[in-house]
């Protein structure tokens, strides 16, 4: 993925964030890490990006099979439409949730960190061009990683969060964290491009 460099503010310079999801002309051999807590959302978004990124890698909870299996599902139809062996490469990752269903707010700060504990070797094994995430607060440990990445110097991550298509005037907690960690900060309705100016509107993209 080629970045920029702005010599007037002698800084990098992001490309704009349509050439970094759909752009055909990206170079091969992306390497896209997917983290999606609506994962019906981010395979639709996932269908439509640009072929280069390839491997793909999923990070899902440990106990979320639901996920693992529309995974698998949505990339063996796509291989039965693209054969290509660069193409059909894929990979799921398993890691703690950081917050389970009715788990009470204090003791979420320790699995929190135990989740951004088991991340980190992950995003640093993989060293992604890209992390691309959407939902609940089990992508927060994921960006953080990826963030952490650029600040030690070994890789700068492209990180890109798209606010659920059904958060249509607030944030989630998770968009509220993300949008001041993220390169781009997506979201799907108008009034929410009016209220947070920092994100950036392309329509409905899922």
């Amino acid at each position: 993925m080629m970045l920029s460099k702005d010599s007037k503010h002698d800084c990098i310079k992001l490309p704009l964030p349509q050439d970094v999801l759909f752009d055909s002309k990206l170079k091969k051999r992306n390497t896209l890490l997917i983290k999606g807590g609506h994962t019906t959302e981010i395979l639709r978004l996932v269908g439509s990006l640009s072929g280069a990124y390839s491997p793909r890698h999923y990070v899902i909870a440990d106990s979320d099979e639901m996920s693992a299996n529309k995974i698998n599902s949505f990339e063996f139809t796509r291989a039965d439409r693209d054969s290509s062996p660069e193409y059909i490469k894929y990979y799921i990752h398993r890691i703690p949730r950081s917050r389970e269903v009715q788990q009470p707010w204090l003791s979420t700060v320790f699995t929190t960190l135990r989740s951004m504990w088991l991340s980190f070797p992950l995003v640093q094994r993989i060293k992604p061009d890209l992390v691309l995430c959407n939902g609940p607060g089990t992508c927060i440990p994921i960006c953080v990683s990826a963030l952490l990445l650029g600040i030690l110097g070994i890789k700068k991550v492209i990180i890109v969060y798209v606010e659920s298509i059904c958060r249509v005037e607030t944030l989630s907690l998770s968009g509220k964290i993300l949008l001041h960690l993220s390169d781009y900060f997506i979201v799907q309705w108008p009034a929410l491009k009016e209220k947070y100016p920092k994100s950036v509107y392309l329509g409905r993209i899922v």
